[in-house]
């Protein structure tokens, strides 16, 4: 985590430019926290198999997070969920204006992709990295998701259409990240398709404990608005709260048994993570 933050704040986005706040609004939100969970799959996965790939895999890390950052400042917008704290700083319609936000999320959403094409891996890994990132955040990934919630505000799902929504807009960043340290370092197909599989689960139960949290926590704990959910489809909405953390409890048994059938390896790379979030609806 240190490495990658020290990596991260010497690398934000940097523009010669007399525009007094365009910069700024670039980086804020991502120097703001934030739990790097996504690069954090990604570089653990490198660190394991491939060391001497790390610090080829760091712009591919940060161009994730990017993205997910870029995802973050448009969820919050007006026109989506109106809300004031992200990070446990103001979003940044609030911080500038929405034209600012709108125009910073377009910029990290597309800087994210130079970030990959400029790493120095070789040219046929980008290019499915790029591939990865594009395929899972784009029309039939996380932009869906994000249209299915907020098509269907005030309109109830079903709870298999309610795991579509949130497989797309939360859990493919999540799988993509996972398979992307997998390309990095040379892993088969095989494995990148359980691992890609594993992380489409383990956004699920992310989701559900981030419902969870939004229904029992402050804002100041959660570092972000809560109690903003009243009109979406969220598992707790659909299941209720006690319902929906004997979900993320099953959830959680059945990705453990899974994340216990990977080699070695993948284990150790993933082991403090594991730890650390398949247990984050508990207590």
């Amino acid at each position: 985590m240190q490495r990658f933050e020290e990596y991260l704040s010497n690398n934000l986005p940097r523009v010669n430019t007399f525009h007094p706040v365009y910069e700024d609004a670039l980086g804020v939100m991502i120097t703001a926290g934030g739990k790097r969970f996504r690069p954090m799959l990604l570089l653990s996965i490198v660190d394991a198999y491939e060391p001497m790939l790390y610090n080829g895999a760091l712009p591919v890390a940060l161009a994730v997070e990017m993205f997910h950052t870029y995802s973050l400042i448009h969820d919050d917008l007006p026109s989506m969920d109106n809300a004031n704290l992200r990070r446990g700083h103001e979003t940044l319609h609030k911080r500038y204006d929405e034209v600012t936000a709108l125009l910073a999320g377009d910029a990290l959403n597309t800087d994210a992709f130079l970030r990959i094409a400029q790493a120095p891996l070789r040219e046929d890994i980008k290019i499915k990295l790029i591939t990865l990132l594009a395929q899972n955040g784009g029309s039939d990934g996380m932009v869906l998701g994000q249209a299915i919630d907020c098509y269907f505000e005030n309109k109830p799902l079903n709870i298999e259409e309610v795991k579509v929504l949130h497989i797309n807009k939360t859990a493919k960043l999540i799988a993509s990240s996972l398979q992307m340290g997998a390309v990095i370092v040379g892993l088969d197909s095989t494995i990148q398709k359980s691992l890609y599989n594993f992380g489409i689960d383990l956004g699920l139960l992310f989701q559900i404990q981030d419902d969870i949290i939004d229904e029992t926590q402050s804002e100041e704990e959660a570092g972000k608005t809560t109690g903003n959910d009243g009109d979406k489809n969220s598992f707790v909405n659909l299941l209720g709260l006690e319902q929906s953390i004997q979900e993320a409890d099953t959830l959680a048994k059945d990705l453990q048994k899974r994340f216990e059938a990977f080699d070695e390896k993948l284990q150790y790379a993933l082991q403090p993570l594991m730890i650390k979030y398949l247990n984050r609806h508990k207590g």
